[in-house]
């Protein structure tokens, strides 16, 4: 990063210079009223979003991080899919890590004190009530980490702006090695025992948070590994990236912007997504009682639904227009490693039927009738036992936690200044346009 952060500096420097001044994007009332949509006015760094293509890391698309990136050997036993820490160096520094880069930094992650829960956080958690739901102990819990924020602690004394970005990395660093040890003690707080299983130093992040919950395994190892990937970020607009990156642009150390991003996630219209797909695929197991679904009783189920009013859960996308390929790569995992069970059968005949549905429904065609992330990813969890699905949204923010932050450590390295975008009233909008 002191390498890369002159350069990055420069880079930018010489855009502002050269076109500062010139149109990014034009916003129309419509967007303004509808909330910002496909408005060109944030920068993120770590990922972009194309409508066609999906999501792309670092200009990298979901099939060549996992072609690119290194994976694990596992006590022996090599992982099919990459490990987050090569991830995490991608988003954080724009370049492909070796294995011995990514082993550092997994060794970093899982080094004492830096993956350490406090005892006061570690004491929060136990007397919270088991019946409060897991997003609201998350986000308590990792306000709790802030008690150890260098960042704050570096501000307070009055260090360089130049150095801000130092003090976030520092952060960012411990706020990532510590959420497997605040999220596994959430879990088996609230859906297992109390017991907590101590976390061992050989293993990756992502292993390390499964057999801290109680979820060994080699196969259960790679699934968190491209669950956690492909939920790390989703460019800047989405609501907890952009809740991380405008309360971060007030200096709020990481702590507190990650937490904000926890807030954000936490809404139905976010990150419960995926927990509402897979309700929707236990509501047409329920139906079905012993019979078997075949692609008959899929269509009228759904054009059922639709003719009742109702959206189907994880098809479509405010931007995607093909499948999402974070679908994809769980489709694939399925394939491989579940094809016969029940769950899946369902979101397979789904996959295969409702595309179709939307495209000729006389309700209005959909533009993008294929399912997105959320549509898999309840089903390959609740297959290796994880059942808990209003846990989900918690996973989901521990991915969201390496894309945020690396872009939270970036904008502080380029001096990105407070968010603070102009306003105006319907009022001003009628008087502007009717006068």
């Amino acid at each position: 990063m002191k390498e890369i952060v002159p350069r990055e500096q420069e880079r930018v420097k010489e855009l502002l210079s050269k076109h500062g001044d010139k149109e990014l994007s034009k916003v129309t009332v419509r967007q303004a009223v509808s909330g910002m949509r496909s408005v060109r006015a944030l920068i993120c760094e770590t990922s972009a979003l194309d409508e066609y293509e999906g999501i792309r890391f670092r200009g990298l698309t979901v099939p060549e991080v996992q072609e690119k990136l290194p994976k694990p050997s596992v006590r022996g036993l090599d992982g099919e899919y990459v490990l987050v820490e090569g991830l995490l160096w991608l988003l954080m520094t724009g370049e492909i890590p070796t294995a011995a880069e990514t082993k550092q930094l997994s060794e970093e992650l899982a080094s004492e004190p830096r993956c350490c829960v406090p005892k006061h956080v570690r004491q929060l958690i136990d007397n919270l009530p088991v019946h409060q739901h897991p997003m609201s102990q998350f986000c308590a819990s990792i306000l709790a980490l802030q008690s150890d924020s260098q960042f704050a602690k570096a501000y307070e004394e009055g260090v360089h702006k130049s150095q801000y970005w130092e003090y976030a990395l520092d952060d960012a660093l411990t706020l990532i090695a510590r959420i497997p040890g605040v999220s596994s003690r959430i879990y088996r707080h609230c859906f297992r025992d109390g017991m907590m299983i101590k976390h061992e130093q050989s293993l990756d992040w992502s292993a390390n948070w499964c057999h801290m919950s109680g979820f060994d395994g080699v196969e259960m190892y790679d699934l968190m590994r491209m669950y956690f990937a492909i939920h790390s970020d989703h460019e800047g607009g989405n609501v907890s990236a952009h809740a991380c990156h405008l309360v971060g642009s007030a200096l709020s150390d990481p702590y507190l912007s990650y937490a904000a991003g926890l807030c954000g996630l936490a809404g139905p219209l976010h990150g419960l997504a995926n927990q509402e797909s897979l309700r929707f695929v236990k509501k047409i197991q329920r139906k079905l009682g012993d019979k078997k679904a075949d692609k008959e009783y899929i269509q009228k189920f759904v054009v059922d639904l639709l003719t009742s009013g109702q959206v189907v859960p994880g098809f479509g996308h405010a931007v995607l227009r093909k499948t999402d390929p974070r679908y994809m790569i769980q489709r694939e995992f399925a394939l491989k490693y579940m094809a016969r069970d029940d769950t899946f059968q369902i979101v397979n005949l789904l996959f295969e039927v409702v595309p179709e549905v939307l495209k000729n429904w006389k309700g209005g065609k959909v533009a993008n009738p294929w399912p997105n992330l959320d549509a898999h990813s309840g089903c390959l969890l609740q297959h290796y036992g994880l059942n808990e699905d209003h846990f989900y949204t918690v996973l989901f923010g521990m991915g969201r936690a390496l894309g945020v932050m690396s872009q939270y450590v970036v904008s502080r390295a380029l001096g990105f200044p407070i968010e603070r975008p102009k306003s105006v009233t319907t009022l001003a909008i009628e008087r502007q346009f009717t006068s």
